[in-house]
């Protein structure tokens, strides 16, 4: 009976993919303290000039953000790095320990309350995760950038990049100037949106540079340039709306609905481009759907936890911030969602 199940465990986690996993972990680490860091920076910036939710860029001044970004971008690296050796279904999903992270050091540093629920969220996420790694699929053979651009080119994949382009300026030209102060779905859709083209970009480079260091040089084709172009504008554009969210909503509440758009769109796009799951049995797909469904139970948790309070007197204070709302006064500082400074009592 073990001798049955060895070749599967192998077959499932390669060593491309323990690498990928390795990786995964480390992007998780830095990227979850960095909403921390960028999330102080921000409150400070904004004390002393005008606030990144309401369009001020006082922020770049502030060394505090910049420690920030450049934690990110280190968790970024590694996670790029990741993406060319491991598939997105298994390295996307893994950003749930960055959620994890965020919260916890929210509730330690910033003092945002972590309801027992949302530390059930939390063992979710790890559950889901282990589920996802244990079943994820080798990476696909690639020997050319040239490969992955025709897999981009193809007509779903097309289709979804259009649809996906369409739905961001609906969203950035309507939307957001009537509902960006208000809706968290609004700043969120934008970068989860954008998000998921530009993993594939990510990815598509990530095999151009893995290539090339093996020997089969791939920056000779124009393909490789024009997926880091892409990936340089989605990058740009989801840095400048998330910077909005985290200004504008509690940290705790952005990362989780943040990270279950982003790893959706995702996975969904892996899925047309690459077609990770033509190499699987139904069985793995079940599984690691199921994990995925976890981890987004998880995530749940952990947004829902912002609503529940502890203790009389906050409940009170939110409750009258609420029919302040109702009554016409104090606009929409009653929204549960908002930042903490706004639901408070003065």
């Amino acid at each position: 009976m073990a001798t049955s199940q060895t070749p599967s465990w192998r077959e499932g986690m390669s060593s491309d993919n323990i690498k990928g996993l390795i990786l995964a972990l480390s992007s998780s680490f830095f990227i979850g303290a960095s909403f921390i860091v960028k999330k102080k920076g921000l409150k400070k910036a904004g004390a002393s000039g005008v606030r990144a939710g309401v369009g001020g860029y006082s922020y770049l001044y502030e060394p505090l953000w910049w420690v920030g970004m450049i934690t990110m971008i280190v968790g970024e690296i590694a996670n790029f790095a990741a993406y060319a050796f491991a598939p997105a279904i298994l390295v996307t999903p893994l950003g749930a320990l960055s959620i994890i992270i965020s919260a916890v050091l929210a509730h330690i540093i910033l003092r945002e309350r972590l309801h027992i629920f949302g530390i059930l969220g939390c063992v979710l996420c790890v559950v889901g995760s282990t589920t996802i790694v244990l079943h994820a699929p080798q990476e696909r053979e690639i020997e050319s950038v040239t490969e992955v651009w025709q897999m981009a080119m193809e007509p779903a994949f097309l289709l979804y990049a259009a649809s996906v382009m369409t739905a961001v300026f609906i969203l950035i030209f309507h939307f957001i100037p009537q509902y960006g102060q208000t809706h968290i779905m609004v700043y969120i859709g934008v970068c989860s949106l954008v998000g998921s083209l530009s993993v594939m970009s990510v990815k598509a480079i990530g095999i151009a540079l893995k290539l090339t260091l093996s020997g089969m040089n791939q920056l000779i084709y124009p393909q490789t340039w024009i997926f880091t172009l892409v990936v340089i504008t989605c990058v740009l554009t989801q840095m400048n709306y998330l910077n909005k969210a985290l200004d504008t909503f509690n940290t705790a509440v952005v990362s989780p609905i943040y990270y279950v758009m982003f790893t959706s769109f995702t996975i969904l796009a892996s899925v047309i481009m690459f077609k990770d799951w033509d190499r699987q049995s139904p069985t793995q797909v079940v599984t690691e759907m199921c994990g995925f469904v976890t981890i987004l139970s998880g995530t749940f948790l952990l947004h829902k936890t912002k609503d529940m309070v502890d203790g009389p007197a906050t409940t009170l204070s939110m409750r009258l911030s609420k029919h302040a709302e109702e009554g016409g006064f104090n606009g929409g500082e009653g929204i549960p969602l908002r930042r903490q400074e706004s639901s408070r009592l003065p």
